[in-house]
């Protein structure tokens, strides 16, 4: 792994030298594309270069060590070199995590998919309140939430709801809540007091642009139609609704939440892009993942994850054996513990795949 440091050095000199030049500068999305590469390369170099850096102050204290007669230099020498060697340690696995290639989608964007599953009005309300918990989760970080699509019961849960978020790498902390989340509770309407079980699944799809991922217009199939249901006269009146099909995959989106059917149509393509890229990322990682221990964020999507259980006010993840004792906690959003812990998790399980055996 570390035979590609200088490869790295030099790739970062070139794409600095790159950036000065006008014919760069004057094309926009080649600029982009190296301003991005920029910003990834400096973390890692700047870690390298230290660690040659260190690497060279370890001969020299040795030298003065091997050289110097004196007790009282001796002794500083040695205790530089143990201070020199425990940074030249901890450079080591953070260089080391940092060559672990990159999931070339964890810049990106999202678009989640929440719906109640299995245990009916109580799955449905429980769907409300992870849509809460991922609002104020992201809200901790910075990012921005839009609620693309909902479809609400009467009693204020979810049948289902579709939102965008946007930042700072999204993706690269919200991809592991792909799964079904289960709820242990008594429900409201629950007069002898038992504890019931629901779930509610959860859907992480990377935003595709089309730069990414374009889809052959003539592979999708557009209805429009009346708006059905609360919105105003523009409901009957207006056929502004959008249903898309996109018919080699038999996936459909249907959009009318705006009074625009330019908009509804926006809305629908970005959902059924990102949906169709899912399906295809899907396949590929399925390939990919099949020598790999154990996925996180990638498996079967109706594989339970995580045990959400009010009356021990605890939540345990099960790919990893977590268990926190602070629930009212991570439903307002506190939600880093557990995404930490799953991405040391994934390192670690890449780390030892990319060390091998014999490591």
């Amino acid at each position: 792994m570390f035979e590609q440091l200088d490869s790295l050095i030099f790739r970062y000199d070139e794409v600095n030298e790159l950036l000065s030049d006008p014919s760069v500068i004057s094309d926009t999305n080649r600029l982009r594309e190296l301003t991005i590469e920029e910003s990834d390369l400096r973390p890692k170099v700047e870690k390298i270069k230290r660690y040659k850096q260190v690497n060279e102050e370890i001969g020299e204290t040795e030298e003065i060590l091997s050289e110097n007669t004196d007790d009282e230099m001796a002794e500083l020498a040695k205790e530089e070199l143990s201070s020199l060697k425990s940074e030249r340690e901890e450079l080591e696995s953070q260089i080391k995590i940092m060559m672990i290639p990159e999931d070339p989608n964890d810049k990106k964007n999202i678009i989640m998919g929440i719906r109640g599953a299995a245990g009916g009005d109580e799955a449905q309300l429980f769907a409300g309140d992870l849509l809460d918990m991922y609002t104020h989760y992201a809200t901790n970080q910075g990012w921005k939430v839009e609620v693309i699509d909902a479809n609400i019961t009467g009693i204020g849960g979810y049948k289902e709801v579709t939102l965008m978020i946007s930042g700072d790498k999204v993706y690269s902390k919200l991809k592991y809540e792909n799964g079904a989340h289960r709820v242990q509770r008594v429900p409201e309407t629950e007069s002898q007091g038992r504890v019931h079980t629901s779930t509610a699944t959860v859907i992480v799809m990377p935003e595709a642009e089309e730069i990414d991922f374009d889809i052959d217009d003539n592979d999708i199939r557009v209805d429009i139609y009346h708006a059905s249901g609360a919105g105003g006269q523009h409901v009957n009146k207006t056929a502004s609704a959008v249903r898309l099909t996109h018919i080699p995959t038999n996936t459909v989106v249907a959009m009318q939440d705006e009074r625009s059917q330019l908009k509804n149509r926006e809305k629908a393509m970005k959902i059924l892009r990102a949906r169709v890229f899912d399906k295809v990322q899907e396949e590929q990682q399925s390939e990919i993942d099949a020598d790999r221990k154990l996925k996180i964020g990638t498996g079967d999507r109706s594989e339970r994850i995580r045990t959400y259980n009010f009356p021990q006010s605890r939540v345990t993840d099960h790919r990893i054996g977590l268990t926190i004792q602070q629930l009212d906690a991570i439903l307002s959003g506190n939600l880093d513990d557990i995404i930490d812990a799953l991405i040391v998790y994934d390192q670690t399980q890449l780390l030892e795949e990319l060390n091998g055996p014999n490591s």
